[in-house]
């Protein structure tokens, strides 16, 4: 049931797209709050934990209807903080009621969801929305205070700390709580009504009779081809799509998210090179959803449904693992709220020979908290290795690229497994074991090996309020042999587009991958329909714009400057490139460089000396330890430099380096 707060970052919700505020509502006083709601009587609902609550709307306190759905991210996150206002306000007169009024929950789900958030107030099962109804509640978590004398003094959010795509360290605008004191305190609310952000409520309508489009008969395909991919059990959806209850209980929300273009989850554009994971809906298959709700959701005949889809049970690899990693034994205890900078576990898969891996997935113990895992294979010491050590990652997005029997990716013997965790609290402490599986290839049907290379800008300061700050990057050095795969972009939340250029040999360039509105919760990997041949490129190109404004609503503070860092509220200029290289062919590490400049971003010359002593160099003593560097370069980059091992880097290293690698 609870399946993910990917719910926060990978569902139909996470798409980095504001969602509108429920028709009616503004975030001023409305006139229709101050019309007296029309006596219900009283409203018996069903309890999942005891017997039923006897509800009217007539009494000598103020109601808290606090609309909640079992699935909807917003409504779990929100949980403990509606239990310590409803403790806060409990004895000054008010009474905390839970509703859940989708017709997709049970009763026992009701039950499950209120025991896992550990919610302390009664929460009702709303059938046949008439609660939602009479209120006119639409999404959760939506919060609507009635009065004794039967008027809605308040309708909105909780606070602003969580959004769709965003989680704030903490609330700035307390909404819920404000409107609280100023009741208690016998003072007019100041502020009514304010935008909801959430799931839309799943309301029960009457099928028409006769309908043409049915479930059975084209949603369900429709469903296949564009959903269940992640919307099915133990994926990173938070709901499952592949049966026609859950489908039907969450019709609303799918036309509005396939008609706002926030599903399914795509954002290069279609101009340029052809990409082989494109995911978009056609205009019929709209239609078809549109016209499926507006009739009222029919099934149809069980005869016409199609044959399920078969899928690799608990991996999206093309068939089990050979062998499965854990990062460690234990795990690492998530805590319920937060920030968690990222964790690094190392891990050794015990290899005495060479591997080599066709395929490798990351799985998350606890995919609810898990925003991404990279794992990364760390050689040996003096191990000739190509490209930048990447294995695979799990990140918001990614698809497991095609599979070949004769395409590999080398693991030498003795290497380590670095795995990097970004946790994300859902809002319940929990308890992750992240693992990889790898499906491995025999050598000697090997004929391409598979490896990573980076282009990267540590040095950029993005200034304050900037709206469109720009980082060029450069690949200069291209293996002369192979094809270019796929490019993973990466920035964090004020990433705002990517541009990818080519450059071959006669020094034109062309535009291969654009990304419009770069998206941090759906980091991509952009496979080419047509992998690009190296040997008639002359450099790779690409541009990270960065918004840094007022008008980036994820952006946590558009007063500061920003610079390099593995946390969120940090940044990264990253793209990752996928390549394809015959075997035996002896390739150096690219060399990432801002077009024009000279090459100094590598350790190739006394410029890159003094650049690098002078950002880690802290204390001035000409020498660097590891407490000075970030966490990503103690983990990936030191032991490069580290050339005799004793902890500390020279500048004398950093050269001497540079000269093994001419």
């Amino acid at each position: 049931m609870f399946r993910s707060l990917l719910a926060l970052m990978v569902t139909t919700l996470m798409t980095g797209s504001i969602i509108e505020p429920c028709p009616g509502y503004d975030e001023h006083p409305a006139s229709n709050l101050e019309d007296r709601l029309p006596s219900a009587g009283q409203l018996v609902l069903p309890r999942p934990d005891g017997p039923p609550l006897t509800l009217t709307l007539d009494g000598p306190r103020y109601q808290v209807f606090c609309f909640v759905g079992c699935e909807c991210p917003l409504a779990r996150l929100y949980g403990q903080k509606l239990n310590v206002l409803a403790d806060q306000y409990t004895d000054q007169g008010f009474d905390f009621i839970g509703v859940n009024s989708n017709q997709q929950d049970t009763l026992q789900e009701v039950g499950e969801y209120r025991e896992q958030l550990g919610i302390q107030f009664p929460v009702v099962k709303d059938y046949d929305n008439r609660l939602a109804d009479l209120l006119s509640a639409k999404r959760t978590p939506e919060i609507i205070i009635v009065s004794p004398d039967r008027k809605i003094v308040y309708r909105g959010r909780v606070d602003n700390q969580y959004s769709p795509g965003i989680a704030r360290a903490a609330a700035t605008e307390h909404d819920l709580s404000d409107a609280l004191r100023e009741i208690s305190q016998g003072e007019p609310v100041s502020r009514t009504t304010t935008a909801v952000e959430g799931c839309l409520i799943g309301r029960t309508r009457k099928p028409t009779e006769g309908s043409s489009v049915t479930y059975a008969n084209q949603v369900a395909r429709v469903l296949e081809r564009h959903c269940i991919e992640c919307h099915r059990e133990d994926e990173i959806g938070p709901f499952s799509l592949t049966d026609y209850e859950e489908a039907k209980g969450w019709a609303e929300m799918m036309v509005e998210v396939v008609d706002q273009g926030r599903m399914p989850p795509w954002h290069a554009s279609s101009e340029h090179q052809p990409l082989l994971n494109e995911r978009t809906m056609p205009e019929t298959d709209k239609q078809i959803l549109r016209q499926w709700l507006e009739s009222g959701m029919p099934f149809g005949s069980a005869a016409e449904l199609p044959e399920p889809q078969k899928f690799t049970q608990g991996w999206r690899l093309p068939r089990q693992p050979d062998m499965v990693i854990p990062m460690n034994k234990n795990g690492f205890n998530v805590p319920s709220q937060g920030t968690v900078e990222y964790q690094y576990f190392v891990v050794d898969p015990g290899f005495t020979e060479d591997k080599w891996v066709t395929a490798a997935e990351v799985k998350p113990g606890q995919s609810s908290v898990v925003h991404h895992s990279i794992v990364f294979i760390r050689p040996p010491d003096g191990v000739p290795f190509k490209g930048v050590g990447w294995l695979t990652a799990y990140v918001p997005g990614q698809t497991i690229p095609p599979v070949s029997d004769t395409h590999a990716r080398r693991i030498p013997a003795g290497s380590k497994f670095v795995f990097q965790q970004h946790y994300t609290p859902n809002g319940q402490p929990e308890n992750d074991i992240t693992s990889v599986g790898l499906i491995f290839a025999e050598p000697e049907n090997v004929t391409h090996e598979l490896y990573t290379l980076m282009g990267l800008d540590q040095e950029f300061e993005i200034p304050p309020h900037d709206p469109g700050f720009q980082v060029d990057v450069s690949l200069s050095r291209l293996p002369k042999q192979g094809v270019l795969l796929s490019v993973s972009p990466h920035m964090h939340y004020r990433g705002k587009s990517f541009v990818m250029e080519t450059v071959d040999g006669e020094g034109d360039s062309r535009v291969t991958v654009e990304v419009p509105e770069y998206d941090f919760n759906w980091q991509h990997s952009y496979l080419f329909e047509h992998p690009i041949e190296l040997s008639q490129l002359k450099q790779i190109n690409f541009t990270a714009t960065f918004d840094n404004s007022e008008a980036n609503p994820f952006n946590p503070d558009p007063t500061a400057p920003v610079t390099w860092g593995d946390q969120t509220y940090e940044e990264m200029a990253v793209a990752f490139f996928e390549i394809a290289e015959p075997r035996n062919v002896s390739f150096g590490a690219t060399v990432p460089r801002r077009p024009g400049s000279r090459p100094k971003k590598t350790a190739l010359d006394a410029d890159f000396a003094d650049e690098f002593f002078e950002r880690f160099d802290k204390d001035r003593d000409g020498k660097i330890i590891r407490s000075e560097v970030t966490k990503a370069m103690k983990h990936f980059g030191f032991r490069q430099y580290d050339l005799n091992r004793d902890n500390e880097i020279t500048r004398q290293e950093l050269l001497d380096r540079g000269a093994r690698r001419r």
